[in-house]
């Protein structure tokens, strides 16, 4: 990429789109922080704009971070709708044009010289519109494959961001061209945990291994049940922190307290982590998790031993691929479908506790997995992005 000089890069003026999901909601927040960063060691800083939909996650991230936010209207294409979803499809269709049309307005009223599209429906409108006005389009996927919405951004795009090297295969033939894999964007304190600090909070032993159990932030049903049934027999073994979601949280206090004595300070449960998330990741020799995109990136950044269980079904089953990539790369363990059971999961468990050398030789294939750096990439391709259309 170019190097641009300060007054090169000042005041540049970014539209940042995406949203629905977390998976395409915090990408684009910590790139929104890194491009600030960027700019900001060069004595600027840029005027950012973000496009989503009102009542999207998006617009609360945005709200919080005190980043300039504008509304669309837009529909969701449903990929194998059932028949009320037909009627659904729809509706959402005649959404589309004014979703073009707001976007539009704002195109002309903000004169972005480069957008950047994380995914979700909401982006198809401004990525449109950005292609038909001829403005810098970049475009990031975080997951293997691609979704729907950056399936047809893809064509349109001038620089489409990668998560994973294999997702090239999954471009349009004219797309492969302008791919650059640049990972998926993490947090930079996720990088910079403390362990001990992480010990303290929750009064663990530190000469236990620590099992990290987390289920996303609504915790996990079914990861919760396969817990309760392997703690008697985990506990003698181990310690373990388990992030169980507030649906779960006072059923998981009941197998707590039903723990025996000598025991029970070994097994932690919490609804949820929160900032001290970098730190107990820091401290956590296993981690028990789902496979979303932004979970896998924060462990393979981090170089974690971990033990997969993918959410089942999710769009295209990417959770399951997610994790079958890792495992086939010797990256992780994976439990899905059948093998999803207690005993299954009480058998990794205890073999990688067993075996501290397997567990080094998954923590060192998940790392060279990582792209710790994502967030800095993509903020570099906006720029270089921006450069040129200045230049």
């Amino acid at each position: 990429m170019a190097v641009y000089t300060a007054e090169h890069l000042r005041g540049i003026r970014v539209v940042v789109t995406g949203g629905g999901t977390g998976g395409h909601t915090y990408p684009a927040l910590t790139t929104i922080r890194a491009l600030r960063a960027r700019l900001a060691a060069a004595g600027t800083e840029p005027d950012v704009l973000w496009v989503g939909v009102a009542d999207g996650l998006e617009a609360s991230v945005a709200r919080q971070e005190g980043i300039p936010f504008a509304a669309i209207t837009t529909g969701k294409l449903r990929r194998s709708p059932n028949l009320h979803e037909w009627g659904r499809n729809v509706a959402d269709a005649f959404r589309v044009p004014l979703g073009i049309f707001q976007a539009i307005m704002i195109v002309v009223r903000s004169r972005p010289e480069v957008v950047l599209s994380t995914g979700g429906y909401v982006c198809v409108p401004i990525g449109i519109v950005a292609w038909l006005t001829r403005r810098p389009l970049v475009m990031h996927e975080q997951i293997l494959t691609l979704g729907l919405a950056n399936r047809i951004l893809a064509r349109l795009a001038d620089r489409v961001l990668l998560s994973h090297e294999s997702s090239i295969d999954h471009l349009p033939t004219r797309a492969k061209a302008r791919a650059v894999v640049t990972g998926n964007p993490i947090r930079p304190e996720i990088l910079i945990g403390d362990r001990d600090r992480a010990l303290a909070t929750y009064r663990l032993d530190p000469r236990l291994p620590l099992v990290y159990v987390t289920g996303g932030a609504q915790g996990a049903v079914q990861v919760n049940n396969l817990i309760a049934d392997i703690l008697p027999g985990l506990l003698p073994r181990c310690q373990v922190l388990h992030q169980c979601g507030g649906f779960s949280l006072a059923r998981m206090r009941q197998v707590a307290d039903a723990v025996p004595e000598h025991l029970r300070g070994r097994y932690r449960v919490v609804d949820y982590v929160h900032d001290e998330l970098p730190d107990v990741l820091s401290a956590a020799d296993i981690v028990v998790a789902r496979s979303g995109a932004g979970t896998v990136a924060e462990l393979t950044a981090l170089g974690k031993a971990c033990v997969l269980i993918p959410l089942i079904p999710t769009g295209g089953d990417e959770q399951r691929r997610t994790a079958r990539h890792l495992a086939d790369a010797g990256a992780s363990r994976v439990l899905a479908g059948p093998d999803a059971s207690a005993n299954r999961l009480y058998e990794e468990i205890t073999m990688l506790l067993d075996h501290p050398e397997r567990r080094q030789e998954l923590a060192n294939a998940a790392r060279r997995h990582g792209r710790p750096h994502a967030a800095d990439a993509v903020a570099g391709a906006i720029i270089d992005a921006a450069g040129r259309a200045r230049s």
